[in-house]
């Protein structure tokens, strides 16, 4: 059975300062990205108390150069689909107009 000691610090580390349940976030920052904390069940919000820990313990320094390097990959794919879906989209406009003229010539002439 637990002693007294952990079920507080149990309870420390899911209730914030607000009394409200914490809720477990992930962060994505260029120094932590990837690393699971617990916050203020109301962060992001300016009625947030500073209510903050860490779930997981800090990575190799390996690991976020890793992490990063494939965020940034996942971000220039990102950026390829959206260039790509806008020359789609700029491709049917072009056949759009295209298949209109051709319509237009041919019942006018």
């Amino acid at each position: 059975m637990e002693n007294s000691s952990s079920i507080t610090q149990i309870r420390d580390e899911q209730v914030c300062y607000c009394g409200q349940i914490s809720a477990t976030r992930t962060s994505w920052t260029e120094n932590n990205p990837g690393r699971r904390f617990r916050g203020c069940h109301f962060y992001g919000r300016l009625d947030a108390c500073d209510y903050f820990s860490w779930v997981d313990p800090p990575p190799h320094p390996r690991y976020n150069n890793i992490i990063n390097g494939l965020l940034r990959k996942a971000n220039n794919n990102g950026n390829v689909k959206i260039k790509m879906r806008r020359l789609l989209k700029l491709h049917q406009i072009v056949m759009g107009v295209f298949v209109i003229g051709v319509i237009i010539v041919h019942y006018v002439f």
